[in-house]
């Protein structure tokens, strides 16, 4: 069993509450979000668990995640990126984690979640996407 297998099923069985986190994507981006899930637990920052799928007939060499972080009103509290993942091969799904230890995540809070660089594998040209205002979109109109 691979360490992030182990923290993955750690991180379930412990898990006190479980809540879905919105995906943005871009048109044109070769990497889609599936089930992004927030899983807090009583000890430690809450983690987003998230399947993600190359849509590209090409190896991806690394992609890498951001996630905002809105109040109740809609107000961005935080911006996070993970660290760059490595190696989708083409039309496969991965499934990986984000740990939110940027700000502290109250339960009213909103998280976001997209897709926001990639590169392919032999390449030195990055696809890049600014998600902010797709993400800023998903919030309740502020009064």
């Amino acid at each position: 069993m691979t360490l992030l297998c182990a923290v993955l099923t750690f991180l379930v069985a412990a898990a006190t509450t479980e809540k879905p986190a919105i995906i943005v994507q871009a048109a044109d981006s070769p990497v889609r979000l599936d089930r992004a899930t927030i899983l807090s637990g009583g000890d430690g920052p809450p983690v987003v668990l998230y399947a993600a799928t190359n849509l590209t007939d090409d190896q991806l060499e690394q992609f890498t995640v951001m996630a905002y972080v809105f109040d109740a009103k809609g107000t961005l509290k935080a911006r996070q990126v993970a660290p760059g993942r490595r190696t989708l091969d083409a039309r496969s799904t991965k499934y990986s984690t984000l740990v939110l230890d940027g700000a502290p995540i109250d339960a009213t809070d909103v998280v976001v979640v997209g897709v926001n660089q990639a590169q392919r594998a032999d390449s030195e040209v990055w696809w890049r996407a600014d998600l902010q205002t797709m993400a800023e979109a998903k919030q309740p109109k502020k009064p």
